[in-house]
């Protein structure tokens, strides 16, 4: 029987995100599939590379090769026999090293019911992994109130004392978002790394704002006579856009569980230490089986708790177990749960070498982000636990508009692991390399919207 299939996934097909044979599985998705979210379902099956042949230089040590990972032929026929028993038709694939697993992007037939489908699919023995495409988004608020007073974050959570001890250096810190204008004053040398998994954009890539506001608030450049300065500006960013900008004059972004999963692979191909996730979504397996392999290695991940009524449903990243969950400090009592760190009216960069301010766990993250590059670049043995402990046992507590407002405090945290003395002015008045002790000051007009 002839199926028939919504204008926007044949269009995404025909565009060639489908694998078939002789294909590049690239994982790229069609803009046009990437809006369909709900006639999409996300499959992964056992990927045995054995059957692969070894290429010359080859060697059988854990995941050194991750370029030599391939599809297998028995995964290839595995793929193909599920889109013909249930109706399937493959929208984009990517074999995941990680997990040893081929994962598709399949989408289904008008009239089909998604739920239904997932239900048998999860008995199917040739499945390892069957889930709906879920939708992220970025969390970030505009500011719009030009008579707000500037709310410095770098300076609550002390960031400026803790940088004559740590600036971050050579720590190398995965962005997952939107893209990054790295041609930014301030961000320029610091963006290593640059790969989109969204489109084939790069204009837009350099006028991302989402993932650029997080950028400035992390590694803005320090001591160089402009705007802001970054909780840790020597570490070395890698900007991986799994993430597309909804409108142009706003920071507000979408992703999905797949280009989300393919930007997490490449953070651990290129040797990331901490990935900074300034987005929430529901809970996905997927992604929080890369999560669990990334800690595996080592690295940290730092995510965004949800806003509103989805704040205590089960999420994505900061509802699982190996990430640094971020809430804002305003407005949320001292807990014993998420870490809290400025997030409200923070000044910070915007492409095109801009200023703004943005409000957000978005920005609270990047604060955490930035003090855990500070931590790591004075003992880089710390593993999530012990960071997550010595953050929440550091945290500082202030009287203010909001009430008892608690935070982070880089400065703290950093002199209880390095068994350094506190955090005083007067120590820092003695060290003119900080460049945060100069008053912050805007070098372009700030743009309110």
């Amino acid at each position: 029987m002839t199926l028939r299939w919504t204008a926007l996934v044949a269009a995404a097909f025909l565009a060639g995100c489908a694998i078939t044979a002789g294909r590049r599985d690239d994982g790229r998705m069609d803009a046009a599939a990437r809006f369909a979210p709900e006639r999409l379902i996300v499959v992964t099956v056992a990927n045995d590379s054995a059957d692969i042949a070894n290429r010359a230089g080859s060697t059988p040590r854990g995941y050194d090769g991750f370029q030599r990972y391939g599809v297998s032929s028995t995964a290839r026929a595995t793929v193909a026999a599920l889109a013909r028993d249930y109706g399937l038709k493959e929208v984009a694939a990517w074999p995941i090293a990680p997990l040893r697993m081929h994962c598709v992007v399949f989408a289904i037939a008008d009239g089909t019911s998604r739920a239904e489908l997932l239900g048998r699919l999860a008995h199917e023995s040739r499945v390892r992994l069957a889930e709906p495409m879920s939708t992220f988004g970025t969390l970030g608020e505009s500011y719009n109130d030009p008579y707000f007073s500037l709310q410095r974050g770098f300076e609550r959570i002390d960031a400026a004392s803790a940088q004559r001890w740590s600036r971050g250096d050579g720590v190398r810190v995965a962005i997952v978002d939107t893209g990054i204008d790295a041609t930014h004053p301030e961000l320029r040398d610091r963006v290593v790394v640059t790969r989109n998994f969204v489109d084939a954009d790069n204009t837009q890539f350099l006028r991302d704002r989402h993932g650029t506001e997080v950028a400035g608030v992390i590694a803005a450049a320090a001591n160089n006579h402009l705007g802001i300065v970054g909780v840790a500006p020597g570490v070395k960013l890698l900007s991986l856009k799994a993430c597309w900008q909804i409108a142009a004059d706003r920071d507000a972004a979408r992703c999905n569980s797949f280009t989300l999963a393919r930007a997490l692979v490449a953070a651990l191909e290129d040797r990331a230490q901490v990935v900074n996730l300034s987005l929430a979504g529901p809970a996905d397996p997927l992604l929080a089986a890369l999560v669990e392999q990334g800690e595996r290695r080592g690295i940290i991940f730092v995510g965004a708790v949800p806003q509103g009524p989805a704040r205590n449903s089960p999420s994505f990243p900061a509802g699982v177990a190996g990430v640094l969950a971020v809430d804002t400090a305003e407005g949320h009592a001292p807990t014993d749960g998420p870490l809290l760190a400025p997030g409200r009216e923070i000044l910070t960069l915007t492409p095109q070498g801009h200023y703004d301010f943005a409000s957000g766990s978005s920005l609270a993250t990047a604060h955490v982000t930035g003090t855990v590059a500070l931590l790591l670049a004075g003992r880089r043995h710390l593993d999530r636990a012990s960071i997550y402990a010595l953050l929440s046992r550091t945290s500082t507590r202030s009287v203010g508009t909001d009430g008892v407002v608690e935070s982070i405090n880089a400065c703290a945290a950093l002199a209880s692991v390095l068994g350094q003395g506190g955090c005083d002015d007067s120590a820092l008045a003695a060290n003119s390399a900080v460049g945060a002790a100069v008053p912050i000051t805007v070098a372009q007009p700030v743009e309110a919207h």
